[in-house]
Protein backbone atom coordinates (compact mmCIF):
# COMPACT_ATOMS: atom_id res chain seq x y z
CA UNK A 1 0.00 0.00 0.00
CA UNK A 2 1.36 3.26 -1.27
CA UNK A 3 0.91 6.14 1.07
CA UNK A 4 0.97 9.60 -0.43
CA UNK A 5 1.83 12.02 1.84
CA UNK A 6 0.79 15.96 0.72
CA UNK A 7 3.10 18.32 1.63
CA UNK A 8 1.19 21.24 3.38
CA UNK A 9 1.96 24.38 2.77
CA UNK A 10 1.55 27.61 5.36
CA UNK A 11 -2.10 28.38 5.62
CA UNK A 12 -3.23 31.63 4.41
CA UNK A 13 -5.14 34.06 7.31
CA UNK A 14 -7.82 35.50 6.65
CA UNK A 15 -9.05 38.73 8.21
CA UNK A 16 -12.20 40.52 7.78
CA UNK A 17 -11.72 44.29 6.44
CA UNK A 18 -12.51 46.94 8.45
CA UNK A 19 -13.53 50.80 7.78
CA UNK A 20 -10.36 52.73 7.72
CA UNK A 21 -10.44 56.12 9.49
CA UNK A 22 -10.88 58.16 6.51
CA UNK A 23 -14.41 56.79 5.71
CA UNK A 24 -15.06 56.89 8.95
CA UNK A 25 -14.47 60.47 8.74
CA UNK A 26 -16.06 60.80 5.39
CA UNK A 27 -19.23 58.95 7.08
CA UNK A 28 -19.36 61.39 10.11
CA UNK A 29 -19.46 64.33 8.00
CA UNK A 30 -22.00 62.92 5.10
CA UNK A 31 -24.18 62.21 8.61
CA UNK A 32 -23.50 65.86 10.00
CA UNK A 33 -24.26 67.52 6.57
CA UNK A 34 -27.85 65.69 6.63
CA UNK A 35 -28.22 66.41 10.14
CA UNK A 36 -27.85 70.07 9.09
CA UNK A 37 -29.72 70.18 6.27
CA UNK A 38 -32.92 68.34 8.32
CA UNK A 39 -32.43 70.62 10.84
CA UNK A 40 -33.08 73.71 8.73
CA UNK A 41 -35.57 72.42 7.14
CA UNK A 42 -37.63 71.71 10.64
CA UNK A 43 -36.45 75.21 11.80
CA UNK A 44 -37.35 76.76 8.44
CA UNK A 45 -40.96 74.79 8.86
CA UNK A 46 -41.40 76.19 12.86
CA UNK A 47 -40.27 79.70 11.12
CA UNK A 48 -43.36 79.48 8.89
CA UNK A 49 -45.88 78.32 11.60
CA UNK A 50 -44.95 81.06 13.71
CA UNK A 51 -45.75 83.69 10.76
CA UNK A 52 -48.39 82.58 9.63
CA UNK A 53 -49.81 82.39 13.57
CA UNK A 54 -49.00 86.10 13.58
CA UNK A 55 -50.98 87.07 10.65
CA UNK A 56 -53.74 85.52 11.35
CA UNK A 57 -53.77 86.55 14.87
CA UNK A 58 -53.29 90.45 13.46
CA UNK A 59 -55.67 89.67 10.96
CA UNK A 60 -58.35 88.40 13.65
CA UNK A 61 -57.52 91.18 15.87
CA UNK A 62 -57.83 93.73 13.47
CA UNK A 63 -61.43 92.25 11.99
CA UNK A 64 -62.40 92.06 15.96
CA UNK A 65 -61.46 95.74 16.59
CA UNK A 66 -63.18 96.80 13.09
CA UNK A 67 -66.31 94.57 14.21
CA UNK A 68 -66.20 96.84 17.88
CA UNK A 69 -66.06 99.96 15.98
CA UNK A 70 -69.33 98.90 14.57
CA UNK A 71 -71.26 97.71 17.47
CA UNK A 72 -69.89 100.85 19.81
CA UNK A 73 -71.56 103.05 16.76
CA UNK A 74 -74.56 100.49 16.77
CA UNK A 75 -75.43 101.17 20.36
CA UNK A 76 -74.78 104.52 20.69
CA UNK A 77 -77.25 106.14 23.00
CA UNK A 78 -79.15 109.38 21.10
CA UNK A 79 -79.56 111.63 23.78
CA UNK A 80 -82.53 113.83 24.87
CA UNK A 81 -82.86 117.50 24.47
CA UNK A 82 -80.81 118.69 28.01
CA UNK A 83 -83.42 119.87 29.26
CA UNK A 84 -85.43 116.25 29.47
CA UNK A 85 -82.30 115.09 31.07
CA UNK A 86 -82.49 115.89 34.93
CA UNK A 87 -79.91 118.25 36.65
CA UNK A 88 -78.83 119.29 33.12
CA UNK A 89 -78.86 123.11 32.14
CA UNK A 90 -80.00 123.97 29.00
CA UNK A 91 -77.12 125.49 28.01
CA UNK A 92 -75.29 122.50 27.72
CA UNK A 93 -73.61 120.83 25.30
CA UNK A 94 -76.18 120.32 22.60
CA UNK A 95 -77.31 116.05 22.82
CA UNK A 96 -75.61 115.15 19.57
CA UNK A 97 -72.03 115.86 20.91
CA UNK A 98 -73.12 113.79 23.87
CA UNK A 99 -73.73 111.43 22.27
CA UNK A 100 -70.90 111.37 19.42
CA UNK A 101 -67.40 113.99 19.54
CA UNK A 102 -64.75 113.80 17.57
CA UNK A 103 -61.84 116.50 18.02
CA UNK A 104 -59.51 115.46 15.59
CA UNK A 105 -57.60 113.03 18.21
CA UNK A 106 -60.06 110.73 19.77
CA UNK A 107 -63.49 109.53 19.05
CA UNK A 108 -65.76 109.69 22.16
CA UNK A 109 -69.08 107.79 22.47
CA UNK A 110 -72.22 106.96 24.64
CA UNK A 111 -73.37 103.76 23.76
CA UNK A 112 -75.67 101.69 25.43
CA UNK A 113 -74.18 99.08 27.87
CA UNK A 114 -74.52 95.67 26.02
CA UNK A 115 -77.36 97.21 23.70
CA UNK A 116 -79.83 97.46 26.81
CA UNK A 117 -80.06 101.22 27.91
CA UNK A 118 -81.30 99.73 30.96
CA UNK A 119 -78.08 98.30 32.64
CA UNK A 120 -76.63 101.62 32.13
CA UNK A 121 -74.36 103.56 29.84
CA UNK A 122 -70.85 103.15 28.73
CA UNK A 123 -68.43 105.69 27.51
CA UNK A 124 -66.08 104.47 24.21
CA UNK A 125 -63.27 106.38 23.46
CA UNK A 126 -61.06 106.03 20.49
CA UNK A 127 -56.93 107.03 20.05
CA UNK A 128 -53.89 106.87 18.28
CA UNK A 129 -50.80 106.41 20.35
CA UNK A 130 -48.57 108.77 19.29
CA UNK A 131 -45.44 106.85 20.71
CA UNK A 132 -45.75 103.79 18.91
CA UNK A 133 -49.10 104.61 16.77
CA UNK A 134 -51.33 101.58 18.32
CA UNK A 135 -54.90 102.21 17.77
CA UNK A 136 -56.88 101.97 21.55
CA UNK A 137 -60.70 101.57 21.95
CA UNK A 138 -60.88 102.69 25.66
CA UNK A 139 -64.35 102.27 27.57
CA UNK A 140 -65.15 103.19 30.45
CA UNK A 141 -67.20 101.23 33.46
CA UNK A 142 -71.27 101.24 33.07
CA UNK A 143 -72.77 104.46 34.51
CA UNK A 144 -76.03 105.23 35.49
CA UNK A 145 -76.15 108.96 36.60
CA UNK A 146 -75.59 112.24 34.33
CA UNK A 147 -72.98 113.01 37.34
CA UNK A 148 -70.88 109.61 36.63
CA UNK A 149 -71.42 109.84 32.87
CA UNK A 150 -69.96 113.03 32.63
CA UNK A 151 -66.46 112.01 34.96
CA UNK A 152 -66.43 109.31 31.98
CA UNK A 153 -66.84 111.73 29.33
CA UNK A 154 -63.77 114.05 30.81
CA UNK A 155 -61.94 110.54 31.83
CA UNK A 156 -61.99 109.91 27.94
CA UNK A 157 -60.70 113.42 27.07
CA UNK A 158 -57.81 113.04 29.56
CA UNK A 159 -56.91 109.30 28.31
CA UNK A 160 -56.19 110.77 25.05
CA UNK A 161 -54.82 114.07 26.68
CA UNK A 162 -52.52 111.95 28.58
CA UNK A 163 -51.28 109.59 25.19
CA UNK A 164 -53.65 107.11 24.92
CA UNK A 165 -51.64 104.84 27.26
CA UNK A 166 -52.32 100.65 27.32
CA UNK A 167 -52.89 100.57 30.42
CA UNK A 168 -55.80 103.96 31.46
CA UNK A 169 -54.84 104.18 35.02
CA UNK A 170 -58.39 103.56 36.27
CA UNK A 171 -59.80 100.80 37.73
CA UNK A 172 -63.24 101.34 36.50
CA UNK A 173 -61.66 101.29 32.88
CA UNK A 174 -60.00 99.26 30.14
CA UNK A 175 -58.07 100.17 27.16
CA UNK A 176 -57.13 97.48 24.12
CA UNK A 177 -54.50 97.94 21.37
CA UNK A 178 -56.23 97.35 17.92
CA UNK A 179 -53.79 98.29 15.16
CA UNK A 180 -50.11 100.19 14.33
CA UNK A 181 -51.63 102.89 12.42
CA UNK A 182 -49.61 105.71 10.74
CA UNK A 183 -52.81 107.81 10.54
CA UNK A 184 -56.42 107.90 10.96
CA UNK A 185 -59.36 110.17 9.42
CA UNK A 186 -63.12 110.40 10.01
CA UNK A 187 -65.35 112.15 7.41
CA UNK A 188 -69.26 112.53 8.25
CA UNK A 189 -72.05 112.35 5.91
CA UNK A 190 -74.35 115.06 6.82
CA UNK A 191 -76.55 117.18 4.01
CA UNK A 192 -76.23 114.71 1.19
CA UNK A 193 -72.29 115.20 1.63
CA UNK A 194 -69.06 113.67 3.07
CA UNK A 195 -67.58 116.67 4.93
CA UNK A 196 -64.86 117.19 7.79
CA UNK A 197 -66.26 116.86 11.09
CA UNK A 198 -64.58 119.69 12.45
CA UNK A 199 -65.93 122.08 9.67
CA UNK A 200 -69.63 123.17 9.18
CA UNK A 201 -70.94 121.89 5.57
CA UNK A 202 -71.99 124.33 3.37
CA UNK A 203 -75.19 126.74 4.37
CA UNK A 204 -75.40 124.88 7.64
CA UNK A 205 -74.87 126.83 10.26
CA UNK A 206 -75.82 123.73 13.01
CA UNK A 207 -74.04 120.48 11.61
CA UNK A 208 -72.32 119.96 15.23
CA UNK A 209 -75.86 120.07 16.06
CA UNK A 210 -76.81 116.77 14.34
CA UNK A 211 -75.63 113.67 14.35
CA UNK A 212 -74.00 112.17 11.18
CA UNK A 213 -76.38 109.89 9.29
CA UNK A 214 -73.11 107.64 8.29
CA UNK A 215 -69.44 107.76 9.47
CA UNK A 216 -66.15 107.16 7.17
CA UNK A 217 -63.42 106.05 8.85
CA UNK A 218 -59.97 105.79 6.96
CA UNK A 219 -57.15 104.32 8.18
CA UNK A 220 -53.91 104.72 7.20
CA UNK A 221 -51.63 100.84 8.12
CA UNK A 222 -48.35 100.97 9.39
CA UNK A 223 -46.71 98.71 7.12
CA UNK A 224 -44.77 95.72 8.78
CA UNK A 225 -48.24 94.08 9.61
CA UNK A 226 -50.22 90.99 8.10
CA UNK A 227 -52.57 94.09 6.22
CA UNK A 228 -51.27 97.22 5.63
CA UNK A 229 -52.47 100.26 3.80
CA UNK A 230 -55.25 102.42 3.73
CA UNK A 231 -58.48 100.90 4.89
CA UNK A 232 -61.95 102.68 4.41
CA UNK A 233 -64.62 101.72 6.63
CA UNK A 234 -68.14 103.06 6.39
CA UNK A 235 -70.74 103.17 8.64
CA UNK A 236 -74.20 104.18 8.24
CA UNK A 237 -77.02 104.81 10.88
CA UNK A 238 -79.86 102.25 11.50
CA UNK A 239 -82.49 104.97 11.20
CA UNK A 240 -81.03 106.33 8.05
CA UNK A 241 -83.32 106.60 5.06
CA UNK A 242 -86.39 105.28 7.58
CA UNK A 243 -85.38 102.06 8.94
CA UNK A 244 -85.57 100.95 12.53
CA UNK A 245 -83.09 101.93 15.03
Amino acid sequence: MRIVRHARGPRRQRHQRGFTLVEVLVALVIMAVMAALTWRGIDGMARSQKATREHADQVLALQAGLAQWRADLDAMMVWPTPSAVPNTPASAVPAPQRSLAWDGRVLRITRTSAGNAADGLRVVAWARRSTDGQWLRWQSAPVVSIQSWQAAWDAAARWAEAGAPADPGNANAQAVAIASVQDWQLHYFRGNTWSNPLSSPAGSSSASDTLPDALRLLLTLAPGQAINGTLTLDWVRPDFGGGSP
